[in-house]
């Protein structure tokens, strides 16, 4: 009997062995793997004697968890807008090259200001109007990135809720999977790996927050506290806007019908990549865009042309300057949403449609057939009253909106370096913050899987044991079959 026993100890020893070993195995198979956990095999003595394997754990923190996913919800969404201001800084180019808004009305002034020393000479008249169309070219290109920007951000937030929706499809079958095999004592521990890598994916396109309940049933919380998942996903939808007229704020983004991203709410997400592209295109590039159009304005209102009648009772016109709205001069201190992308050189003063150069030193811009307009009545070739007043304007200070965010009285070359600084600036705080976060998130990351991860040195050395306890087992079951033939060969 004793002997039966043991040989029952040994067999159950090499069953579990075998079971422990075969766990092994599968963590070695997936060293590398960002998503997989350490399985270990919790075995227990049997029923009467020997041993078998319980159950099968694995390396689990769900604190470190939480950070690695709140950590890289920070750093997606950091990184979305450090990467949409770079497209943003491409409208100033290298401060080198001086193709900025800013360098080229300095470069205006310049032209006006040597052609106002020989008002006579049409060559310097052509080049001034060339550096007015720069400066028009210029904004009119700024505002079209600063759109291209904008509609780029609302598609990648179409693209990422659509990535959402389908990683909440998936979650809710690994869920369902995990708490039935949970209840029925099988092995889940790899479809939780699977389950976890779907939370890091998620992470990246919305910051979020979950919570662990019975039998291995997890919830999903965005970090503004809407249910994103329990029990089933919960849909998440958003209507993209296209091409984004200026001043207008795109489409929210909604999760089981609550706003997220997009409008002004108590309920709004803070972190991921989805956050990051809606605080660019309803926030950020629109700043920029509103910077854009002030310039243009304050273009339009300093080289708007006067009435000179000797009682004045005609309203100023566009001059070098103008758009589709002109002869109207817009209100000082007041945005035009997508001015900028509208300006033009009036055709009047542009040789390329038929228009005069000289006109540019001797008004009626706006209107050649109203000698109202006219400031070279005379026609005198040396008039340089008014190309030195068009010098004097551009340095003058003017009114701007506030809500622009660099100022409200400023000249025109220095509002123009203000909008400079304020994208340099921003770029700079952008990256900094974005290459912080990533930083964090990577060590984050690292000390998860330095906690849970598998670790290939520490499992071959747990496989030299598991093989040395096989050995020892064995042997147990041949001395065992070598007492019983002797026992049986005995009593024959």
């Amino acid at each position: 009997m004793a002997l039966t026993i043991g040989l029952d100890v040994a067999r159950s020893s090499l069953s579990a062995t075998a079971e422990q070993i075969a766990v092994v195995s599968r963590n070695v198979g997936r060293v590398g793997d960002a998503d997989a956990t350490r399985k270990s095999v919790s075995v227990v003595t049997g029923p009467g004697s020997g041993v078998r394997v319980a159950r099968v754990d694995r390396s689990y923190d769900p604190l470190l968890l939480h950070k690695a996913l709140t950590s890289n919800s920070a750093a997606q969404s950091n990184s979305a807008v450090s990467d949409a201001i770079d497209q943003l800084n491409a409208t100033i180019g290298d401060t080198s090259l001086e193709r900025s808004p800013a360098s080229l009305i300095g470069k205006l002034s310049s032209a006006l200001l040597q052609y106002s020393a020989s008002p006579s000479n049409a060559s310097l008249a052509y080049s001034a109007v060339l550096a007015a169309k720069d400066v028009s070219n210029a904004l009119n290109a700024a505002a079209a990135t600063v759109s291209t920007v904008r509609s780029q951000a609302d598609a990648d937030i179409a693209s990422s809720v659509d990535r959402v929706n389908s990683i909440l499809s998936q979650f809710e079958v690994l869920n369902k999977e995990i708490v039935a095999g949970t209840r029925a004592g099988r092995d889940v521990t790899d479809v939780a790996d699977a389950r976890d890598g779907l939370l890091k994916t998620l992470s990246t396109e919305i910051g979020i927050r979950t919570v662990e309940r019975g039998d291995g049933d997890l919830a999903i919380y965005t970090d503004s506290n809407v249910t994103m998942f329990d029990k089933i996903a919960r849909k998440v939808t958003f209507q993209p806007s296209g091409n984004i007229a200026s001043g207008v704020l795109g489409s929210p983004v909604y999760v089981d019908g609550v706003p997220v991203a997009g409008t002004p709410h108590a309920m709004a997400v803070d972190t991921g990549k989805i956050a990051g592209l809606v605080a660019v295109r309803d926030e950020l590039a629109p700043r920029f865009e509103d910077q854009l159009d002030e310039i243009a304005r304050g273009l339009i209102e300093a080289f708007a042309e006067t009435d000179q009648s000797s009682v004045p009772t005609l309203p100023a016109a566009a001059g070098l300057f103008t758009y589709p709205g002109a002869p109207t001069v817009p209100t000082s201190g007041t945005i035009v949403n997508g001015l900028a992308s509208i300006l033009s050189i009036n055709g009047n003063v542009d040789p390329a449609r038929g228009g005069l150069v000289s006109r540019l030193r001797d008004g009626g811009i706006s209107n050649p057939g109203n000698p109202a307009y006219l400031y070279n009545s005379t026609g005198a070739a040396s008039y340089e009253t008014r190309i030195q007043g068009l010098v004097d304007q551009i340095s003058a200070v003017r009114s701007y909106n506030g809500s622009a965010e660099i100022g409200t009285s400023a000249s025109l070359v220095d509002y123009a370096s203000s909008s400079v600084s304020w994208l340099q600036t921003l770029r700079q705080t952008s990256r900094e913050e974005a290459e912080y976060r990533t930083t964090v998130a990577e060590r984050a990351t690292a000390a998860l899987s330095k906690e849970t991860g598998v670790s290939l040195d520490e499992e071959m050395a747990r496989l030299l044991e598991l093989e040395r306890t096989y050995q020892a087992s064995s042997r147990l079951v041949t001395a065992i079959d070598g007492m019983l033939e002797t026992l049986i060969n005995a009593v024959r």
